[in-house]
C-alpha cells in the first residue's frame, strides 16, 4: 500500500463511482478498478460495495476514509513545514475554516499576521465542522475558525467576531422606506435563508433571531452559497440576511442592503484551539484576530 493507493481510493469513495473518479485522476477505469482490490486485499477488508449504479461505503471504507485523509493532510501539513522553514519561517499555523467566516474580517487578519509577524507562515484549510473538531483533537490544526459556540470537550470556543446582521432587499421593495428595517417587518415577506444542512450553524443563529418574533416565516428558497441568495433576492424571490462584513465585500445595484433594527441581530464568529498550553504564536494570532473584531467595517457602502 502507498499513497497512489490512499488518493485513488479517496477519490472513488468522494465520487461513489468508478468513472467519475477515473475521469478526476486522468486515468483509465480498469486500472483504477484494480489498484482498488489491490488495496482491499492488502488490508484483508472490504472497503466499497459495488452496485450497478455505482459503489457504497462499507462501514470499514468509510472509517479508512476518514484516516486517508488525515494521513494525506499530515503528508501535505509536513511538506509546508518544511517549505516554511527553508523560506526562512519560524513556524507554521494551521487554520482551519468551517463555514461561512466574513472575508474581509479574514482578509483584514490575515493582512495583520503579515504585517507584525511575517516569519510566521499561515496555512489554511477549508473543511466541515465536524472534521475541524476532530482535527483539533488530532492535532492536525492549531486553530480554526467556525460559527459553533457549542463544541465537545476537550476544545476551547471563544467569540472573537460579531458582525451586524443586515437585510438584502430587492430594488423597488416596500421595507426600502424604512433606514432600519424592523424584524417584524421582515417576517412579513418571503425568505431567502441559508441551507440548515450546509451552513448549519449560520441557519441555527438566524432561526434564534427569527423566534424573537411572533410572526411565524415563510421561506421562498434554502440556498447554500451567499452568491445564489443575492441572485435570488435580486430576482425578487424574498429578503435575505447577510452580515455587514460580507456586503461590504461585494455590491449588487439591483440588491440595496439595511441594518436591521434589532440590536441582538448579529452573527458570532468563533475560534477553536484545543485546550491546555499552547505555542507563542498561536496565543499571538488569537490576539490579532480580537484585535480585529474590534475594527470598524466600512459601513458607509452598506447604503
Amino acid at each position: 500500500m502507498n499513497l497512489r493507493h490512499l488518493r485513488c481510493f479517496i477519490a472513488v469513495a468522494e465520487e461513489l463511482h468508478f468513472g467519475r473518479a477515473a475521469r478526476r485522476l486522468h486515468v483509465e477505469q480498469s486500472p483504477l478498478s484494480r489498484t482498488i482490490r489491490q488495496l482491499e486485499a492488502d488490508l484483508g477488508v472490504t472497503l466499497l460495495e459495488r452496485t450497478p449504479r455505482g459503489v457504497r461505503l462499507t462501514p470499514a471504507g468509510q472509517v479508512f476514509l476518514e484516516e486517508a485523509r488525515r494521513v494525506l493532510l499530515t503528508l501535505e501539513q509536513a511538506q509546508t513545514k518544511a517549505r516554511a522553514v527553508a523560506a526562512g519561517h519560524r513556524g507554521t499555523l494551521r487554520i482551519a475554516l468551517a463555514g461561512g467566516v466574513g472575508r474581509t474580517r479574514l482578509s483584514a487578519l490575515l493582512a495583520l499576521c503579515r504585517e507584525e509577524a511575517p516569519e510566521v507562515g499561515i496555512r489554511l484549510f477549508e473543511a466541515p465542522l465536524s472534521q475541524v473538531v476532530g482535527g483539533l483533537g488530532n492535532d492536525l490544526y492549531d486553530a480554526a475558525f467556525a460559527m459553533a459556540g457549542e463544541i465537545d470537550a476537550g476544545v476551547v470556543a471563544m467569540p472573537v467576531w460579531q458582525d451586524p446582521l443586515v437585510v438584502a432587499i430587492p430594488a423597488r421593495h416596500p421595507l426600502l422606506a424604512h433606514k432600519r428595517v424592523p424584524l417584524e417587518e421582515v417576517v412579513g415577506y418571503p425568505l431567502v435563508l441559508c441551507h440548515p444542512q450546509v451552513c448549519a450553524e449560520c441557519s441555527r443563529q438566524c432561526e434564534r433571531l427569527l423566534r424573537l418574533v411572533e410572526t411565524p416565516s415563510v421561506v421562498a428558497e434554502y440556498v447554500t452559497t451567499h452568491s445564489l441568495m443575492l441572485a435570488l433576492v435580486a430576482a425578487g424571490y424574498g429578503v435575505g440576511f447577510s452580515t455587514a462584513a460580507h456586503v461590504v465585500a461585494r455590491r449588487q445595484a439591483d440588491v440595496i442592503v439595511r441594518p436591521l433594527d434589532e440590536d441582538s441581530a448579529a452573527l458570532t464568529t468563533y475560534l477553536l484551539h484545543p485546550e491546555g498550553a499552547m505555542s507563542e504564536p498561536l496565543r499571538h494570532f488569537i490576539d490579532r484576530a480580537q484585535r480585529v473584531g474590534h475594527m470598524p467595517l466600512d459601513t458607509q457602502r452598506l447604503a
